[in-house]
Parts: structure tokens; sequence; C-alpha cells
């Protein structure tokens, strides 16, 4: 009866710690959608402007440029508050505005070296942006990413989280009891 009664309130604990970190995930997934959206827009008019830079279209990399200024308008365009990833934004803008300065000079050189600028940008905010996630995590609680990977709490929740005990040497998770 008292292995029972004990078995009874670790599972309803565990459930409890879990709880709140499936919400949290269910929503992050309502606004990823959006924020996929304009990270989909921010490739497409990237990729334009690579194109554009190999036909030496100015007229093109201008446009496509301004695009990604007018994403960065957008209330879904800060998914993080923090004056680092401020700075990264502006960064963004500020390379984007130099390619279309560039354009506008019709400098070919000058529009390539704004673009790696701007592609340096893009790269180093993503860095940043994973590496808050990824420090956001509880010590102890690592996210199982894995489609339909159960663990018997619910059948309904996309990440589970659990605590890991140890890593082993091949990088496999022990999950404690």
């Amino acid at each position: 009866m008292n292995r029972i009664f004990i078995a009874l309130v670790t599972c309803l604990t565990l459930i409890a710690l879990c709880w709140p970190y499936s919400a949290k995930a269910d929503n992050e997934e309502q606004g990823k959608g959006k924020v996929s959206k304009i990270m989909q827009e921010k490739l497409k008019s990237s990729q334009k402007i690579l194109e554009a830079i190999a036909l030496a279209d100015y007229d093109k990399i201008g446009r496509s440029a301004a695009e990604l200024i007018q994403l960065t308008k957008m209330e879904e365009w800060y998914v993080l508050k923090t004056p680092r990833y401020e700075t990264h934004s502006n960064e963004f803008v500020r390379a984007s505005e130099l390619v279309i300065q560039k354009a506008k000079a019709k400098n070919l050189d000058g529009v390539t070296l704004a673009y790696f600028e701007l592609t340096m940008s893009c790269v180093r905010c993503h860095q940043y942006v994973r590496e808050v996630r990824d420090a956001s995590l509880p010590s102890g609680l690592v996210v199982a990413k894995r489609p339909g990977f159960r663990i018997g709490l619910s059948h309904n929740v996309k990440y589970h989280f659990l605590f890991v005990r140890r890593l082993t040497s091949n990088h496999q998770l022990v999950v404690g009891q």
C-alpha cells in the first residue's frame, strides 16, 4: 500500500513538473507559425538578392533588400525582447540599407560584400536565438524533439521533458527515476 502511494505521488509530481513546460511548448508552436512565415519570406528575398547579384539587376537588388527591411517592421520579427537581439536586428537593417545604397551606386562588388554582411548578420542572430532558447531550459531538463516519443504522460504533448541523470560516453541519455 505504501509503495503504491509513493509511486502515485511520484507520477503526479512528474506530471505537475512537466505540464507547464508542455503548455509553453504548445504556445510557442503557435507563435512559431508566424515567425516561420516571416523567416521563409526573408529567405525568399535573400535568394532574390543573390539571383539579382548574379544578373547584375540593381533594381531587383534594391527592391528585395527593401522587402527585408519591411519584414523587420512586423511585430512577429521580434522573437526575443533583449538588447542583444535588438542589436542583431539593427545590424540586419543596416546591412540591408547598405545593399540598397550599393545597388543605387551600381557597385556590384559593394553589393556583394554588403550581401555577405547581411548573411552574416542572419547567421549571428540565429546563433544567438538558439543559445538563448537552449539556455532557457531549467537545469537537469532536456527536450526530446522526436515526434511520437512517449513516456506515458500525454499523447498530445509534442515535446517531453526528461530529467537527465547523466550522459554516457557515446552521448546517450540515461533518464533519472
